[in-house]
């Protein structure tokens, strides 16, 4: 495994989703202030993850084609410019917006992702997929914190903060982000796989199309604790931003934890397959805890618990799609994979915002945990399967 390569990619996720951090725990309430209710916040951040889907596996193509590094930096302008409009809101269609802007060149995770991949080997490229992992669990333990701190000043105050931390990454980047070699042979077979009919081709490999479903089951109960934490904690502990960028941060800390240095040695004693299975079964019971339970301690140990499954799935999910695809196809499969991650957050917010609406703010976790349990149930019958 190429070390420097993977330590640069870090640091340019790092930065990049440490802007988005910011951002997270203060969009809840800065929808809130323009008489935004639980329904308009799932639509305001499905909006933005119907832009992912749609264009993740263009960015990951385009990457196929013209290199991993013109779309990323390409990306990094896109974002700083979205968070500026961000910031600049001054009502919910202003934020609606940017969030489409921002979905819009977010999409290029599946750029990065293939980055990685670029620049591993099979055996090592859970691990590197870890790196990533370790990347967004960093951008979001200092970026809600940062965002949560800095909502007392305003809310488009933070967004603002953001756009110029996107900025500096542009720049990093710039100078030090170097393109993964590969030769015209490789470019050339790239340039021609992203299709509908390679997406269908993708589905069929069972290999492949199963990791890819539990990403889309995962990701649709993740977008329910996403979409309802910031209300939640308003309306059952009568908790503001800056206490939910606390929480946020000490829920990142677990993943950093493992998905930075963990991740590698779980893999080479449990193996893939079951660190999803069990996984899922924390998640499933970290979030249950939290959904029924009135005393703030109690739901910090439901998060904790929550948090140690979710950062052996996430990268275990991606290892076996990534190892299981061509080196010339895996910008072109991790778009597939991430638009199925996409597709989740579009019906997950959707389906939270209404869920607390209308029968109270345990119900979005509640219905996520009933995800999970599908994972771990059909991953122990179809990931048995040789």
């Amino acid at each position: 495994m190429q070390k420097k390569p993977l330590l640069i990619i870090f640091f340019v996720i790092f930065i990049d989703l440490l802007g988005f951090g910011i951002v997270i725990p203060i969009l809840p309430y800065y929808a809130a202030s323009f008489g935004a209710t639980a329904t308009n916040l799932g639509w305001l951040m499905m909006c933005y993850s119907a832009m992912q889907f749609l264009f993740s596996p263009f960015w990951g193509g385009l990457s196929d084609r013209i290199g991993r590094r013109p779309v990323i930096l390409i990306c990094l302008v896109g974002i700083g410019s979205s968070l500026v409009l961000l910031g600049m809101a001054k009502s919910m269609a202003w934020l609606f917006l940017a969030r489409l802007l921002g979905g819009f060149f977010g999409a290029n995770i599946s750029a990065a992702t293939a980055y990685i991949a670029d620049t591993t080997t099979t055996e090592n490229r859970t691990k590197g997929m870890g790196i990533i992992g370790a990347a967004f669990g960093l951008g979001f333990l200092f970026g809600p914190a940062l965002g949560g701190v800095l909502s007392r000043t305003s809310y488009g105050f933070p967004a603002l903060v953001a756009a110029g931390i996107a900025g500096l990454n542009f720049i990093f980047a710039f100078f030090f982000l170097k393109e993964p070699r590969l030769n015209e042979k490789e470019r050339a077979t790239h340039r021609s796989h992203l299709s509908l009919f390679f997406i269908r081709q993708t589905l069929q490999k069972q290999k492949i199309a199963w990791p890819i479903l539990f990403f889309f089951l995962t990701t649709l109960g993740i977008a329910q604790l996403e979409t309802a934490f910031g209300l939640f904690l308003l309306k059952r502990f009568h908790l503001d931003a800056y206490h939910a960028g606390l929480i946020l941060a000490f829920i990142a800390l677990v993943m950093v934890f493992i998905q930075g240095g963990a991740i590698g040695s779980l893999v080479k004693k449990f193996g893939e397959k079951n660190l999803i299975r069990g996984g899922s079964l924390l998640m499933t019971l970290g979030l249950a805890l939290v959904a029924v339970s009135f005393l703030f301690n109690l739901s910090l140990v439901g998060f904790f618990i929550h948090a140690l499954g979710y950062a052996v799935v996430n990268p275990s999910l991606a290892g076996l799609v990534s190892s299981e695809t061509t080196g010339d196809v895996q910008g072109s499969t991790m778009g597939v994979y991430h638009s199925a991650g996409s597709l989740g957050r579009i019906v997950g917010p959707l389906l939270a915002g209404r869920l607390f609406d209308s029968f109270g703010e345990s119900y979005p976790f509640l219905v996520a945990c009933l995800f999970f349990v599908l994972v771990s149930f059909f991953a122990s019958v179809k990931l048995s399967q040789k």
